[in-house]
């Protein structure tokens, strides 16, 4: 693989005008399509297996103008102080509501309006009510005069004197991502600088992956009505494949310069990057594309969608660190180095830059720090993260409602509303479709009714053919509650399968357990790949099984700490979350995956480092120390960039997206700076020679990935230190 990604980075650079035209041209394609294309739907929504995906699929064909699975909105209506809903003054406001919503520009796309005079929809005390809408398409398809005429059915009595606010899914919007998302680039590009010491060399990783980037965001709202992605996609994989598009281009520029300062001509320093760096940079981004591949094993095909968009723009970052990158530095030059560098080097065509030779750099002196003292070193690592995973212990996981919205939005007024009017359940009532006759309905609305947690059950509503019926049961508490998730485990067990519980409520509490039923068995997956996938390249037992523990270790004290800022509160403030509640259920399997692939890009281009060293004739210290010399700036910088590309998105007005931000910013803290700079090369100084034992037996059988470029040396007439015949000396980056 070294020999030809070595080819492939010289005829990169040779024929870079061709290369950057190819690009250019993709990403003006890519963007036409995006522009052409409609505007993206929510995405369709199924848990396969489920009982409330059985009971939504029976809805449709029992009752099939009823369109289960369309928007919903409640317009909550609270009569001034004093006053009451169906008070003279009060109710022809009320009514008009209705009225205008019925005869309004969005006529065409509702099913239903039901006045709260006639639903019953009034609170016992009088002084609020709710208008209930009904759609026949989904939140995402409405069109903008539809959801400008329920922003506006209120107005006018908002105007006169009434509190008027819109709750449910009608109102859902893509996912802002605030100006956050620009601070984290920023911060990257700081980083950059900083790394290189050129404006040139620190622009160019963020230029690839921009373009890298704007192919794939640009494909996937091309594609998103074609595929039915969900809006959530394209933010996703925008957060990712920035992350390691940034991450790959610096790989291959660091070793480009390095490559340089050895004296070697341009083209064959580019073809020598992409052949080093360029073979872990497929290794890393394949371990990416695996995990987030391998979310398909869930089954949820939400959650296989947004894994294979994200997949994608890996596989673009990867193309484009393997091509374009050496093609720019093509049109580069010298521009690349420090500028005290640049006339040393190209003056008289051999590097000569000061400090050259192997000088002690910071990363050396945390290397002997550790070799000094390993067994406190993986004591205060470990404990430590062990003590920020505690709270993962208390994880519980659901969906967020309107509940988790901010004070400030119409939605989460609407939601405190209703739960001050007629109480938290009727933000998530349950529906209950019956498979059966009306005797069948009445016996079970009756069996509802002496539960425990129940506020109100609706009379049943019956299908033409008379043969299913509808029963809307309000709990008395909220829906993310774990009472609420009780009460429908009672409804379910006392059924038979004739009775299926269903609503929105219900199918969050399905996927919840469907997520945790799934976690475990994509765990042992990953796990058990990542295990594989460092046997081969570090042809080791010890080093892919401690990589491995380490990853475990990461991913739980990043859900620690997501549980203790997201559903305990701690820091909250901070990081703008308003309203603690579960944990969303996607969390846990969705860090898995991404922070497998991301963890091990630190740990193939630190690791392999020191394996070099090792086979070439060092001793096992000196090989970490040797390790943590050349590669330990670049990987810092590495996770800086990422931990700034994730954080970017904690400003997004999407929860969702804020917490995954959150989650993958503290995962990648810990797993790169606590697990793989710490904790690997203290495990590393203890094991000594026994870390890089392999059976004789399994070597003969293991493929040969070459991760470190042997094959390419070998083919270019290298002898085994790496030395070509010219002073060998390091460029600092």
């Amino acid at each position: 693989m070294a020999t030809f990604l070595y080819r492939l980075g010289r005829g990169a650079f040779r024929r870079r005008r061709f290369v950057a035209l190819v690009w250019v041209a993709l990403l003006f394609v890519a963007g036409f399509g995006a522009a052409s294309a409609s505007a993206p739907t929510s995405g369709s929504f199924s848990i396969p297996g489920t009982e409330a995906q059985k009971a939504f699929d029976l809805l449709d064909q029992r009752f099939p103008g009823m369109a289960a699975d369309g928007a919903t909105a409640r317009i909550v209506i609270k009569a001034p102080a004093g006053e009451k809903v169906d008070s003279e003054a009060v109710k022809p406001q009320v009514e008009k509501i209705v009225t205008d919503l019925k005869d309004g520009s969005g006529k065409d796309q509702i099913s239903t309006v039901t006045s709260p005079y006639e639903a019953q929809a009034v609170s016992q005390d009088g002084s609020t009510a709710y208008v209930s809408v009904k759609y026949k398409v989904s939140g995402m398809e409405l069109t903008d005069a539809t959801r400008e005429a329920l922003k506006e059915s209120g107005t006018q009595a908002q105007a006169g004197g009434l509190n008027v606010q819109i709750g449910g899914d009608a109102l859902m919007a893509a996912p802002e991502t605030g100006s956050g998302e620009i601070i984290g680039i920023a911060i990257a590009a700081i980083v950059l600088v900083i790394t290189f010491g050129s404006l040139i060399a620190a622009g160019l990783p963020l230029l690839t992956a921009l373009i890298g980037v704007g192919i794939g965001i640009s494909s996937i709202t091309a594609l998103a009505n074609v595929l039915d992605l969900g809006s959530t996609t394209s933010t996703l994989a925008m957060m990712i494949g920035l992350a390691v598009g940034i991450d790959y281009a610096l790989f291959i520029v660091s070793r480009y310069r390095t490559e340089l300062a050895e004296g070697r001509e341009r083209e064959e320093a580019a073809g020598r990057a992409a052949g080093t760096a360029g073979s872990a940079v497929v290794f890393a981004g394949l371990t990416v594309v695996i995990a987030l591949v391998g979310l398909a094993v869930v089954n949820i095909p939400m959650l296989t969608k947004m894994g294979l968009a994200a997949a994608g723009t890996v596989v673009i970052a990867v193309l484009v660190a393997l091509t374009l990158v050496p093609a720019i530095l093509g049109f580069a030059g010298r521009k690349v180095l420090p500028a005290g560098a640049k006339s040393k080097l190209f003056g008289k065509g051999r590097a000569t830059v000061e400090g050259a030779g192997p000088k002690p750099n910071g990363g050396t002196r945390w290397a002997r720090f550790i070799l000094r003292r390993p067994v406190m070193v993986l004591l205060v690592g470990v404990i430590g993260l062990g003590v920020v995973a505690i709270p993962a212990s208390k994880l519980e996981m659901g969906l967020p409602d309107d509940g988790a919205q901010p004070v400030s939005t119409t939605q989460r007024q609407a939601y405190d509303l209703l739960s001050e009017g007629f109480g938290p359940g009727f933000n998530g009532p349950l529906m209950i479709v019956v498979d059966g006759d009306k005797a069948l309905a009445d016996k079970t609305a009756e069996r509802i009714k002496g539960l425990d947690g129940v506020a109100a059950v609706m009379p049943p509503t019956q299908n033409e053919a008379k043969d299913a019926a509808v029963i809307t049961v309000v709990p008395k508490d909220r829906p993310s509650s774990v009472e609420t998730e009780d009460l429908v485990h009672e409804i379910r067990d006392g059924s038979g399968d004739d009775v299926l519980v269903t609503g929105a409520t219900a199918m969050n509490i399905d996927f919840s357990q469907k997520m945790n039923d799934a976690l475990l068995p994509y765990l042992a997956l990953v796990v058990g790949l990542a295990f594989l996938l460092l046997m081969l390249v570090f042809r080791s037992i010890l080093v892919p099984l401690k990589a491995a523990l380490g990853f475990l270790l990461s991913v739980v004290a990043a859900l620690g700490a997501v549980v203790a800022v997201f559903q305990w509160g701690w820091l909250g403030s901070l990081f703008g979350v308003e309203q603690t509640g579960p944990i969303m259920s996607m969390m846990p399997i969705f860090m898995v995956g991404v922070v497998f692939g991301l963890a091990m890009d630190y740990e193939v281009f630190l690791v392999t480092r020191m394996r070099e060293a090792y086979v070439h004739g060092e001793r096992p210290g000196q090989a970490v120390v040797t390790g943590f010399q050349y590669s330990a700036r670049v990987v810092v910088a590495a996770a800086v960039i990422m931990i700034a590309v994730f954080s970017g998105f904690i400003g997004a007005s999407e929860q969702m997206v804020k917490m995954i931000g959150f989650g993958l910013a503290v995962a990648v803290f810990f797993d790169a700076f606590v697990v793989r700079m710490t904790i690997v090369p203290a495990v590393l100084a203890l094991l000594g020679h026994k870390a890089w034992w392999l059976p004789k037996w399994l070597d003969r059988i293991l493929p040969n990935v070459d991760v470190e470029g042997e094959s390419l040396r070998k083919h270019l007439g290298e002898s085994s230190d790496g030395s070509d015949g010219k002073d060998r000396e390091l460029l600092k980056v």
